[in-house]
């Protein structure tokens, strides 16, 4: 039973513009308060707010306030319960969220309840980042082709959209075209301090959200907490939960010096990168402090936040500072908005002055970092913290090219280093491609177009290579993707769009593209040239992730770079070259033109970024934002506030999941006479789980969907098609480079060990399915890295798969097997399938207690004759009782029924 907020002596108020304003004076509450991250300050925030000794307890306020900087993960289990502002959806994560709840209406009616009781509590932010595929690229019209295309591709997905925007409460949707996702969350979206109508005032809070993509972390380089988590637990949140997290560890990463002239944020960002992945900062937040974070604007801290997936981190944070109004100011903010906001961060002590070395909080942990040791670099080529100093590239690449098989390895053959193939062009011209030849360069994803120094910097270097009389080869794919349409105002207000254009870097759309796998097609001279000859060539990309199959399946090589490098290397042609010593191309006049010579410093791009980065560019293209394009308008939608589903549709289908469910909990039950479906080593992403990019068309999606009637043209990309459960299903593990052992060759198969048949991954798992056998995995380190994508659980979950064996996982998607009732087992400490002797082929029986289940107890396998113990990793509470009830949405639809 709720009760009165026991902090509730603690409200105070102020007077501004003649209106009351109420707040939660935090500093009062304890004297420690001052020596607590700033990041914490927020989750402190929301417990001392929200306590109702109900949902949050008094117990979750004194374990914040009490944090010590050497509880260690592992050794510290202080649990909390955090309730954020909001959440945040793409409409990729976002459909399947709608879809979800259209469902657990229909199942709440079923079993009696009023449907509409199913609605948001918590605030939605649903952005229809699209991810247009880049079928067109290099023409003037790319844009206007590329989204009509979309359009008629997506009909259905946004009408979908647009009526749950009209069915659910307290749901916000951005129409497509409109841009990334997390750069329309800084631009536009994000509150900073949020301002509630109480009785009285208005209540004044810090914003803080969670959404259903790894990257809402960028919304920290603007002082606002937040992380990714799985689509199910967002839902959840949006249903009025909290979030149950242990107390982190928070690092702290001080900053000093200036970036170099020649240095990008870009730079900065793979060599943060790489620092904080070798130091090990999974689970933990990480906090930056010191004199340098004053020199960084806050799309640079952005692109550092953005970047926090990759280096492993929960967060990294940016504490708000006169830096982050000024940019609020810049993005149109109101004077009258960032004044309130102003009062309260300094009434709560959570405004920082990064140059006031007294208001550095207590770390577990701090580094430091000189920023003008910071080179030029990129990273790659099959991981976004293996940076390579760009003066080491050429060297780094050759070896490369022969190391064995691995992260930084092809094991191309001595002889066949020297491999080249020809193709004739539409130009009716002979092209050479080989070995480190560049056939994508890509300037796409929030990670850099947010950020308009090193926008406006490839728009200067583009302005002096094509003064000097530089081209790109025209196979080269490419593009130029903005976060949104304030980059194309700036662009253009600066003069440089038609330098972009003359090399080809046409905007092709808005939206999540190469760096997600939307790259498009390649010329089948250039495919097929790459295959005959077994030739590992390149995409360069200005993204956040480079893992092996998501670019393209015919980019061996992919590189993370920064807009400037996207250019120079798409110049270059190959990415073997260094720049010190070798030429770029030949100018006008027959003289050699370097890297050097039309790279822009800091200050040239400073002066052009302060002449037309203006308050006006925002207002203009963020007033009719929630508009949408013509299209969008004319949408006609059902008013139904149950979803019309059609027996038909290949995009929108009503899941399973709460097919045969009861009101009363099933009895908990051991695992018997398991499978093991796919035997994995270390690093399996979710990119290698969660369905993505393209449809193959020798795959069971493909089978699926041409017996509905659909042909290849028609099959659009497992993104467009995640609101239907049988595509996804089909498309679970279907990446062409997963590695499983239970076959011999890489790809998306498995063998049926009772038959040992060989077969595709979804068929073999039907074939369980039909035989009663329940199914495992077995895996290695870092299971479920990568994207926060739910359909890395939902997919395993709709194929049988009742529990994962791993060496350890990723937070989020530890988090989503949970929340989809799978269970994830932990080898105990130096163990591991090979050190037990497992092969994959045993009989698995997994012992679960019917009683007394409890958070990170032992539990027994028996695999044949082998016994061992595994940790079960229900990390809480909450774990357990979403695990009882089959899942977070299961136990949601009980809870409001009961």
């Amino acid at each position: 039973m709720a009760s009165i907020n026991p902090y509730a002596q603690f409200e105070k108020a102020f007077v501004s513009g003649g209106e009351n304003y109420k707040y939660y004076d935090l500093p009062s509450i304890d004297q420690k308060y001052d020596q607590l991250p700033f990041s914490l300050r927020v989750l402190l925030e929301s417990a001392v707010r929200n306590c109702d000794n109900f949902h949050i307890l008094k117990k979750d306020v004194e374990c914040i306030l009490n944090w010590k900087p050497d509880n260690r993960l592992g050794q510290n289990d202080e649990e909390i319960s955090f309730k954020p502002a909001r959440v945040i959806l793409q409409d990729f994560t976002g459909v399947p969220a709608v879809v979800d709840f259209a469902a657990m209406r229909d199942a709440v009616l079923e079993l009696g309840g009023n449907p509409e009781k199913i609605n948001p509590i918590c605030p939605a932010d649903l952005v229809i980042d699209h991810s247009v595929q880049v079928d067109f690229s290099g023409t003037s019209d790319a844009l206007a082709k590329n989204q009509n295309l979309e359009f008629e591709r997506n009909k259905e997905r946004f009408t979908f959209l647009k009526w749950g925007a009209r069915a659910f409460d307290n749901m916000l949707i951005v129409p497509p075209g409109s841009g990334i996702v997390h750069q329309v969350n800084l631009e536009y979206l994000a509150r900073v301090v949020f301002e509630t109508d109480i009785e009285g005032g208005k209540l004044l809070y810090p914003d803080s959200v969670v959404g259903t993509d790894s990257h809402t972390t960028m919304i920290n380089g603007l002082g606002v907490l937040g992380w990714g988590v799985g689509g199910i637990e967002a839902e959840a949140v949006m249903l009025g939960q909290s979030i149950s997290m242990l107390l982190p560890e928070v690092i702290g990463y001080k900053l000093v010096g200036k970036l170099g002239p020649l240095a990008t944020s870009t730079d900065l960002v793979l060599t943060v990168t790489k620092h904080l992945r070798q130091l090990g900062v999974v689970g933990k937040f990480v906090e930056f402090y010191g004199p340098g974070v004053s020199e960084l604007s806050i799309a640079d801290r952005a692109t550092i936040s953005n970047m926090c997936p990759e280096y492993g981190a929960t967060v990294g944070y940016f504490p708000i500072d006169e830096n982050t109004l000024t940019y609020m100011k810049q993005t149109n903010r109101s004077e009258k908005k960032i004044d309130i906001i102003r009062q309260y961060l300094l009434a709560t002590r959570q405004m920082r002055n990064y140059a006031n070395e007294s208001q550095d909080p207590r770390f577990t942990e701090t580094i430091t970092l000189d920023l003008s040791t910071v080179v030029t670099s990129v990273s790659g080529p099959k991981r976004p913290h293996d940076r390579v100093s760009v003066k080491d590239m050429k060297k780094d690449f050759a070896v490369c090219l022969t190391n064995p098989v691995g992260f930084k390895g092809f094991a191309i053959a001595p002889d066949s280093l020297q491999s080249s193939g020809q193709f004739q062009w539409d130009d009716n011209k002979s092209y050479t491609i080989r070995h480190g030849s560049v056939v994508i360069a890509a300037i796409t994803s929030c990670t850099n177009t947010s950020n308009p120094s090193v926008m406006l910097g490839a728009g200067l270097l583009a302005k002096k290579a094509v003064e000097r009389g530089l081209s790109i080869m025209p196979y080269i794919k490419t593009s130029l993707s903005p976060g949104s349409g304030v980059v194309t105002y700036y662009l253009k207000e600066s003069g440089v769009i038609p330098y972009l254009e003359k090399l080809g870097f046409d905007i092709v759309g808005y939206g999540c593209m190469t760096c997600i796998g939307n790259s498009g097609p390649l010329d089948e001279n250039v495919v097929n040239t790459i295959e005959k000859n077994g030739l590992v060539c390149c995409g360069v990309l200005s993204g956040n992730r480079n893992f092996e199959g998501r670019i393209h399946p015919n980019t061996r090589a992919n590189y993370l770079a920064s807009p400037l490098l996207v250019i120079a290397y798409a110049i270059a042609g190959r990415v073997d070259i260094d720049f010190e010593t070798e030429a770029l191309g030949i100018d006008n006049d027959g003289k050699k033109v370097f890297l050097r010579d039309i790279w822009p410093t800091r200050n040239e791009i400073q002066e052009v970024e302060n002449k037309h980065v203006i308050p006006a560019m925002f207002q203009e293209v963020y007033s009719k934002i929630e508009l949408g394009s013509q299209e969008w308008q004319t949408l006609q939608v059902s008013e139904s506030k149950l979803y019309p589903w059609s027996g038909v549709s290949t995009y929108i289908k009503r899941p399973p999941f709460f097919e045969g469910m009861a009101l009363m909990l099933p009895p908990l039950r051991s695992i018997r006479n398991a499978r093991c479906l796919l035997y994995l080593g270390d690093s399996v992403t979710t990119d290698h789980i969660s369905p993505a990019g393209s449809i193959a068309r020798n795959s069971p999606a493909a089978r699926y969907l041409s017996e509905n009637g659909l042909t290849p043209k028609d099959f659009n990309s497992y993104g467009s098609r995640r609101g239907n459960d049988a595509v996804m299903a089909r498309g679970t593990f279907a990446n062409i480079r997963l590695v499983n052992k239970l076959v011999t060759k890489t790809g998306p198969r498995t063998t049926h060990i009772p038959s040992q048949e060989e077969m595709d991954i979804f068929d073999c798992a039907e074939r369980y399915r039909e035989e009663g056998t329940p199914l495992i995995l077995l895996v290695g380190k870092d299971y479920g890295s990568g994207s926060s994508r739910d359909w890395a659980a939902k997919g395993p979950f709709l194929l049988g798969i009742k529990a994962v064996i791993a060496e350890s996982y990723e937070r989020i998607h530890r988090s989503n097997l949970v929340g989809m009732g799978i269970i994830p087992l932990q080898f105990l400490p130096g163990q591991n399938a090979e050190s037990l002797g497992l092969s994959g082929r045993e009989v698995y029986n997994i012992n679960i207690p019917e009683q007394g289940l409890k958070p990170g107890q032992h539990i027994q396998v028996e695999a044949d004759c082998n016994v061992f113990d595994t940790i079960l990793r229900f990390d809480t509470e909450v774990d357990i009782t979403y695990y009882k009830n089959g899942g977070i949405l299961n136990y949601m639809i009980r809870k409001m029924l009961n």
